[in-house]
C-alpha cells in the first residue's frame, strides 16, 4: 500500500474537519447565489474550489463553511445574515451528502451517516456591529466561531494586517470573548494580531481556535501565528489550524503577493479582489513576474514546526478554499488533503498522529467548549454590557 493509498484509508475513518471554506462568499460573488448556475452536487473546476464530488475525494468529513463578509459592507450584520442563508439553502438542497450540525455530538452522527457536517463561523467581528445581542443572536442561528477580526480592525480588538489601536483588546472586547465563552462560541484567533491574541488567551476560559493560520517562525507573515501563542495552546486546550494560502506559507510568495497587491491598487483595484477583471490583471502580472509555487512539503513544514511547539493535541486543518486567488501545488482543491497525509506519513507521523490532526482535536475543541459554556451559563446571566458602558 502506498502511503497516498493509507492517507485515504485513514480518512475513512477519520476524515478531516476543515476550519475554514469561503464557498459562500464564492456563491454569492461568482453567481448572485444562485445555486442552479453553481450546482456543486457535480465539479465546478475552473469555477470553485470546493463541490460535493471533490470534498469526497478529498476525505472532508465536517467543514465550518465562513459566513464571511467585508468589513467595508454598509450593512455588514444584514449581509452576514444573507451569507447564513446561503449555508441553509445548501443544506436543504444537498441533504444526502450535508449534514447540519451544531455541537461535537453532531459532528459524531454526521460521520456515523457517512455525510459531511456543516458548521459555520463568522469571520471577523464586524459582523456584531459592537452588539453582545447580536453575538448572541448569529450563536442562536447556529454560527460556532467568530474570527475577532479580519483584515482590519474593530472598534475593540487589532487585526494582524491593520495599524494597532487597542494594543490587543478593550475592555469591551474581553466581554466579546467571555460572552462567547458562556454561549459556547469558539474564540477564532485568525487574522488577529499577536497582541489581541495574547489578550484572548488571557482572557477566555474556553480553548480557542485559529480556523485558518500557520506558523510565523516558518514564514514571517502576520497572519501566521508566533511561537509563543503556540506554545500556550495546550494550557488553554485550543487548536491551531494550518492554512494552505501560499502568501501565508511561502516567504517567496509574501514578497511577490507584496508586489502584485501593488500592481492591483495601481490599476484601482483591492487586493483581494476575485473577480473576473482582478483576475486578468492578476494573471498579465504573473506573465511579467512568475508566481512561487507553494508545494505539499511546504504545508508540512509548517505542521512539523508546529507540532514541535505546540504539540499534536493541538493541531488541526483550515485550507481556506474558495477564499484565496492562489494554492499550492497538490491542494488545489478540496481533494487534495490525501497529499498532505501522504506527505506527513513519508514523515514518521503515525496513524494516531493523523487522526488528532484530520478529525480528533477539532472535534473535541468544541466539545471542551460546549462544556465550560454549560458550567458558566448556569451561573451567569447574558451580559448586557456596551462597548459605550465600558471603553466609553
Amino acid at each position: 500500500m502506498t502511503n497516498l493509498d493509507e492517507a485515504r484509508a485513514l480518512l475513512r475513518e477519520f476524515p478531516v474537519v476543515d476550519g475554514h471554506n469561503d464557498l459562500p462568499w464564492a456563491l454569492r460573488e461568482k453567481a448572485g447565489y444562485d445555486l442552479d448556475r453553481l450546482d456543486i452536487a457535480g465539479h465546478q473546476h475552473g469555477h470553485l474550489h470546493t463541490d460535493i464530488p471533490r470534498l469526497r475525494a478529498g476525505g472532508v468529513g465536517a467543514q465550518y463553511w465562513s459566513v464571511y463578509v467585508p468589513a467595508e459592507q454598509p450593512d455588514p450584520v444584514a449581509a452576514t445574515l444573507e451569507q447564513i442563508d446561503c449555508v441553509r439553502q445548501l443544506l436543504d438542497r444537498y441533504q444526502a451528502d450535508l449534514a447540519p450540525a451544531l455541537t461535537a455530538a453532531d459532528m459524531e452522527a454526521a460521520r456515523g451517516e457517512g455525510r459531511i457536517a456543516s458548521l459555520m463561523g463568522a469571520e471577523g467581528g464586524h459582523s456584531i456591529a459592537n452588539s453582545l445581542g447580536t453575538l448572541r443572536g448569529l450563536y442562536a442561528l447556529g454560527v460556532r466561531y467568530m474570527t475577532l477580526t479580519h483584515n482590519s480592525n474593530v472598534d475593540w480588538a487589532d487585526s494582524a494586517t491593520d495599524t494597532p489601536k487597542s494594543n490587543g483588546l478593550t475592555a469591551f472586547g474581553r466581554e466579546v470573548v467571555r460572552e462567547m465563552n458562556r454561549l459556547g462560541m469558539l474564540v477564532d484567533l485568525s487574522h488577529v494580531a499577536p497582541s489581541t491574541m495574547r489578550d484572548a488567551l488571557d482572557t477566555s476560559t474556553a480553548p480557542v481556535v485559529f480556523s485558518h493560520s500557520s506558523a510565523r517562525a516558518v514564514c514571517d507573515h502576520p497572519r501566521n501565528i508566533p511561537d509563543d501563542v503556540l506554545e500556550r495552546l495546550p494550557a488553554n486546550g485550543g487548536v491551531a489550524m494550518v492554512t494552505f494560502v501560499p502568501k501565508f506559507v511561502l516567504q517567496a510568495a509574501v514578497d511577490w503577493t507584496a508586489q502584485a497587491d501593488e500592481n492591483m491598487r495601481a490599476h484601482g483595484l483591492h487586493h483581494l479582489d476575485t473577480t473576473a477583471e482582478a483576475m486578468k490583471v492578476h494573471r498579465a502580472f504573473e506573465e511579467r513576474t512568475p508566481r512561487p509555487i507553494a508545494t505539499v512539503p511546504v504545508i508540512a513544514d509548517h505542521l512539523d514546526h508546529m507540532r514541535e511547539v505546540a504539540g499534536i493535541d493541538h493541531l488541526g486543518i483550515g485550507g481556506d478554499y474558495d477564499g484565496t486567488a492562489f494554492t499550492p501545488d497538490g491542494l488545489s482543491d478540496v481533494s487534495g488533503y490525501p497529499n498532505l497525509l501522504a506527505e506527513l506519513l513519508d514523515r514518521g507521523w503515525s496513524k494516531a498522529d493523523l487522526a488528532k490532526l484530520t478529525w480528533q482535536n477539532s472535534v473535541r475543541v468544541l466539545g471542551a467548549a460546549e462544556d465550560v459554556a454549560r458550567d458558566l451559563r448556569s451561573k451567569q446571566a447574558p451580559s448586557n454590557a456596551t462597548i459605550e458602558s465600558l471603553d466609553g
